[in-house]
């Protein structure tokens, strides 16, 4: 997948300041770009951000205005937003809508950060791609203003709807992101967590079937991708109610490259508390840990708060929001609910934001397209469409699986001069062969794999038997090793010597004998029928 071309912007309070901000580019397309601004927070906004909340938001916890002097700003003139003889409150809410996103630009984009937006988005026009746009909040209390509402004029798409701009949030308080890999297919990883006392009451067969439904759904009926042969497959492992042990076993026994958990959650200063059964759960910082060690790179909430920070006498607190804590320690992309979100609305959103994704998209451009479609189902003045929030690390593209021209590569452009092929044991004479099918085949410890060998020097996802020919001369492939692992594999020589390939390719021959891990492995010959 070519880059896009990015521009980061953060927003941060100057001091003790209430209404004094800085708005600066920490990234951009050309030299020019990184600019800074002195930006005041008004009333004007105060004002329309409290009937937003009013009006959205009645029955949820109230958040502090950006504007620590709250107390003193009058209620919003409604007139100003709808006026008198305006046909019923669905235009008003639309109306407030938009005027707060249009608000949002004005105060984000004026001057110098307006004109940086501007020449990087023609930058990217220029070379026929999107401009990838990420905002990162420093200041907390600015975090559940609904800025993927931003709008530039009436009539323009929002910001976080506009194909031509991927907007995510992002922050720059985080650990590097380890070299990712790209996979062939979507593997997720379904958790649906406990029911607790004075909330809503969840049906978990239900929900589970429902929602694996949704995920599994990659041939798509609202979105109409471009080309469904290029759709990849999607695997769904379902746990309801795990221990915090069960869910552990699960994400290292098998490499998932989506997390999903549904159920409810408790804000609290390390990311919340999943609730996973009745013996307890999992906090924000503990399942950090865990997805980044078991290389997960989306993590998705249908929870409330995720994407929250956590409020201790009415302060909002730093870093503190699940998805904010998930990004600090290194989890690629997280997509959580800024408020709750009802459910036919969030299965809508994951229908179609996974098959965005199993058309090969990058995790923004599926966000965008899922937006389109809840704006289309539930209509702009209902905030379903403002509700999924997406941040994504800073050194992440965004890459889930891998394009289709990467995928056609790997495998043979003719499937019918595939020779057969299979591997055998020599150590253990009683197992039967195993076939590599359509010419790939997948080794390691973990049990997705095709060639599953439990031994502790081998890797969970070790290494790929793959054939490959050319267009040009498709009888005349060759089969390979790619080893991908920690300890590398082992050929055995000519010359009665085992050869270490470790991170690359190695021709096969029929006859081949191979290691995997350590040369005190089982024995393995490869053969072509």
């Amino acid at each position: 997948m070519d880059e896009h071309p990015s521009l980061n912007i953060a927003i941060a309070r100057l001091g003790d300041t209430p209404d004094s901000y800085a708005v600066w580019v920490l990234k951009a397309p050309y030299p020019g770009g990184y600019v800074i601004e002195n930006c005041n927070w008004t009333i004007d906004l105060s004002q329309i951000w409290r009937a937003w909340q009013g009006l959205f938001s009645p029955g949820s916890r109230a958040y502090c205005l950006p504007c620590h002097q709250d107390t003193n700003i009058p209620d919003l003139d409604l007139a100003a937003i709808s006026p008198a003889d305006a046909p019923g409150p669905q235009i008003y809410s639309a109306n407030l809508m938009q005027h707060l996103g249009l608000k949002l630009w004005q105060w984000l984009f004026c001057r110098q950060v307006g004109n940086a937006f501007a020449q990087s988005q023609g930058i990217a026009i220029g070379q026929g791609k999107s401009l990838r746009l990420r905002l990162e909040i420093r200041d907390p209390d600015s975090i559940p203003l609904p800025w993927e509402i931003l709008q530039s004029q009436p009539g323009k798409p929002a910001l976080s709807l506009d194909r031509q701009v991927l907007f995510s949030r992002t922050n720059s308080d985080v650990d590097p992101l380890p070299p990712q890999r790209l996979d062939r297919s979507i593997e997720i990883l379904l958790v649906l967590g406990q029911n607790i006392p004075g909330s809503p009451a969840l049906d978990l067969q239900q929900e589970s079937a429902m929602i694996s439904q949704a995920l599994r759904n990659t041939m798509p009926s609202g979105f109409n991708p471009p080309n469904r042969l290029n759709s990849a497959g999607c695997k769904v492992h379902t746990l309801v109610q795990p221990t915090p042990a069960e869910l552990i076993t699960a994400l290292e026994s098998q490499h998932y490259n989506v997390f999903f958990y549904a159920g409810h959650g408790m804000p609290a200063p390390d990311g919340g508390l999943l609730i996973l059964n009745d013996l307890g759960g999992i906090n924000g910082t503990e399942l950090a840990q865990l997805l980044v060690r078991c290389r997960v790179k989306l993590a998705v909430f249908n929870s409330c708060w995720g994407a929250q920070p956590y409020q201790h006498q009415q302060q909002a607190v730093p870093r503190s929001s699940l998805a904010e804590v998930l990004l600090h320690y290194g989890v690629p992309a997280v997509l959580a609910m800024r408020d709750p979100i009802a459910d036919r609305e969030a299965l809508s959103f994951i229908e179609t934001f996974t098959q965005a994704l199993a058309q090969r998209l990058s995790i923004d451009e599926a966000a965008a397209i899922a937006r389109q479609q809840l704006l289309i189902s539930y209509k702009f003045n209902q905030p379903a469409w403002t509700l999924p929030i997406l941040y994504m690390h800073p050194e992440f593209n965004g890459e889930l699986i891998r394009s289709i021209a990467e995928a056609v590569t790997e495998m043979p452009f003719v499937v019918q001069s595939i020779p057969a092929a299979y591997m055998r044991s020599l150590s253990f004479h009683t197992h039967p062969d195993f076939p590599i099918d359509g010419g790939l085949m997948r080794v390691g410890r973990s049990s997705h794999n095709n060639l599953v060998i439990v031994e502790p020097w081998v890797s969970k996802c070790h290494a790929e038997i793959i054939y490959r020919s050319s267009m040009a001369d498709p009888g005349n492939g060759i089969y390979y090793l790619r080893d991908s692992s920690s300890f590398g594999s082992y050929i055995l020589a000519s010359e009665n010597k085992w050869v270490k390939v470790h991170s690359q390719e190695f021709p096969l021959q029929s006859g081949m004998q191979i290691k995997f891990g350590s040369e005190e492995g089982q024995i393995l010959e490869f053969r072509i029928a």
